[in-house]
């Protein structure tokens, strides 16, 4: 989850990789640091503890320069936050590493290099690549081959760049389970976990694929796989905008990324509807084909993406008329499971790369599933370039830690998934059509939801003081339920559960009592009346409701229950739409709580370790 960024120019770095940091932030926050090989062949080294702001204030007192050098910013996984523990990682002052992953035979290794006579200065187990490929360049010719004798005795994940002040000219990066993208310049070159790091130099990139170790110079780019053979790994431009990083007139990332979403939307169906028709090529080639021989759907996420899983689940079985299991990847990967017979796998990722979610898709391949789908942001990630099908989000660069418009994309491409299905499957021309004119109306129906803020925001006053809140939802509401209370947990720290209204009484009532919000989701639907005697159940307990409700459904605020009138919409897109409240609400009680909004503690964007 760090994020990486390397140079190799002409032109003094320092800059390149401060700002490769700041746009790599949200990937992690606990410290940062940058290593330059100066002119004079000097290997100098800044270290903070904290945002990159702490490291930039540093080198504004004492510069540090240099046209190669290599940055990083951390998310802990071993050792605490600290100087020591902040990469990059150096071996007798000339070997420096930076590192995302996570080595699981560390302890093993660290022994046999102690017994060597190499000194730990950190708790980290990215220091026991530092001191690896120092050990193997005393038995090889080029830092390549030390760097390639080093990861074949590496277990885990890594994307890692290593550079020695003694070649400046090169620096060797490697790839197993983190992500790592070249960037190409006019005579220099770069390399960071992230597209978005380099975009202010370069918008021609390259993705480094499973086992690749590569050795980048000002000049050339050579890429090897796994087994040490030159491989050419296409170059293509990216089309990010330049300022996705940019919070305009919002406070924070997360309230941007909010109000995005109806332009998100708009991205995601454009192109892809044709009236109520539904071009089935946007999910890629042979996909009516695919969609035609699939009789049951295998969904695999974490997280906020796990949520819009399991209401695509609902879309699924009750309008394609399909079978769907939805799991956990970190769940999935360690069990034993059944493959129905004609089975697709589809996986769900902001970043393509959620390692759990790349190993579950990697393993049902392995297992019989006959077709693979992703439903990504990031065009070229890892889940898109191992799946038979794909289905670009197009939400643009999401920042803010709490998924917003990455997970109302999602739920729009299942839903487009569930109609591509739906078509071989019995579903009516008037239901295809119902749902496509539906999709139509959504982002004008988001646009109504957002003019809920300011009420939204009172509302948030009351959660001040509050240390748990519990969610209540029915049906296709319930995974929504889900998604508000993980939003709440996030970025204001509150405790939130979540839980299907019909089990309250099977448990969670016994939480009910005047310092307990209940925060419940009523779009006006078939289980409406149901939902209003789970209701009450909770006023008959002194519970203080705020529900969010459809303008139909009649519900009216009194000493007792607040209500957030949602304009009604069709039953179909009611989770998307029901999700913005939730959003921002748990936004205002986080400005209310004075969190971290983009920045939670412990957390981070992009999660490529397991």
């Amino acid at each position: 989850m760090c994020g990486i960024v390397g140079a190799v120019a002409q032109r003094d770095v320092s800059e390149i990789l401060v700002e490769g940091l700041r746009r790599l932030e949200y990937r992690g926050y606990d410290s940062a640091g940058v290593a330059i090989i100066s002119n004079d062949n000097e290997l100098l080294t800044t270290k903070r503890v904290g945002k990159v702001q702490e490291l930039t204030k540093a080198l504004e007192l004492n510069p540090i320069s240099g046209g190669t050098g290599i940055a990083h910013t951390r998310w802990a996984t071993h050792g605490v936050p600290s100087e020591e523990n902040a990469h990059p990682h150096l071996s007798n002052g000339t070997i420096a590493v930076v590192h995302n992953g996570i080595i699981e035979n560390h302890d093993e290794l660290r022994k046999k290099l102690q017994a060597l006579g190499y000194e730990f200065v950190s708790q980290t187990d990215t220091e026991v690549i530092t001191h690896l490929v120092h050990h193997e360049l005393k038995t090889s010719d080029s830092l390549l081959a030390a760097v390639q004798k080093t990861v074949k005795q590496l277990e885990g994940a890594y994307g890692t760049v290593v550079m020695d002040k003694r070649d400046k000219d090169n620096m060797i990066v490697a790839r197993s389970g983190s992500p790592l993208v070249i960037g190409y310049g006019l005579g220099e070159n770069f390399i960071a976990s992230d597209i978005m790091a380099l975009l202010p130099v370069t918008r021609k990139f390259s993705y480094l694929e499973e086992g690749d170790v590569a050795q980048i110079s000002r000049f050339e780019v050579k890429v090897y796989n796994t087994y040490g053979e030159p491989v050419e790994r296409e170059a293509t431009e990216a089309n990010v905008s330049h300022d996705s990083g940019d919070k305009g007139e919002y406070r924070h990332y997360m309230l941007k990324e909010t109000y995005e979403q109806p332009t998100s939307v708009r991205n995601t169906l454009e192109g892809r509807l044709s009236g109520t028709e539904l071009n089935i090529d946007t999910f890629g080639h042979g996909a009516d084909e695919i969609f035609k021989n699939v009789d049951h759907v295998q969904i695999i996420a974490c997280g906020t993406s796990y949520h819009s899983g399991m209401v695509a689940r609902y879309w699924l079985e009750e309008l394609a008329g399909v079978s769907c299991n939805i799991e956990i990847a970190s769940e999935f990967r360690y069990r034993k499971s059944f493959v129905p017979k004609n089975s697709m796998i589809v996986t769900l990722s902001q970043s393509g790369e959620t390692a759990d979610t790349l190993a579950a898709l990697r393993l049902a391949k392995e297992i019989g599933y006959t077709s693979s789908l992703s439903i990504c942001n990031v065009p070229g990630s890892s889940l898109v370039r191992e799946s038979d099908l794909s289905f670009m989000t197009k939400a643009g660069a999401e920042i803010g830690v709490a998924s917003t418009k990455a997970f109302t994309t999602q739920l729009v491409g299942l839903l487009m998934m569930t109609l591509a299905i739906g078509k071989h499957h019995g579903m009516p021309i008037e239901q295809q059509q119902s749902i496509a004119n539906s999709l139509q109306t959504l982002p004008n129906k988001l646009e109504e939801v957002l003019t809920l803020a300011p009420s939204i925001e009172d509302l948030a006053e009351d959660f001040a003081d509050k240390h748990h809140a519990l969610f209540l939802g029915r049906g296709d509401q319930y995974p929504i339920a889900m998604e508000g209370a993980l939003k709440l947990k996030e970025i204001s720290y509150i405790h939130a559960e979540a839980y299907a209204a019909g089990e309250l009484k099977h448990g969670p009532l016994a939480l009910i009592d005047a310092e307990m919000p209940v925060i419940v989701v009523a779009p006006k639907n078939d289980l409406i009346e149901k939902l209003k005697s789970n209701v009450e159940e909770v006023r008959a307990r002194g519970g203080l409701m705020y529900v969010f409700a459809d303008v139909d459904a009649h519900f009216e605020s009194d000493d007792t229950m607040k209500v957030i009138n949602v304009p009604h919409c069709d039953d179909i897109i009611a989770p998307i739409v029901y999700t913005l409240p939730l959003q921002l609400l748990s936004y205002y009680v986080a400005i209310i709580k004075g969190t971290d909004v983009d920045q939670p503690r412990n957390l981070a964007k992009s999660v490529t370790v397991e």
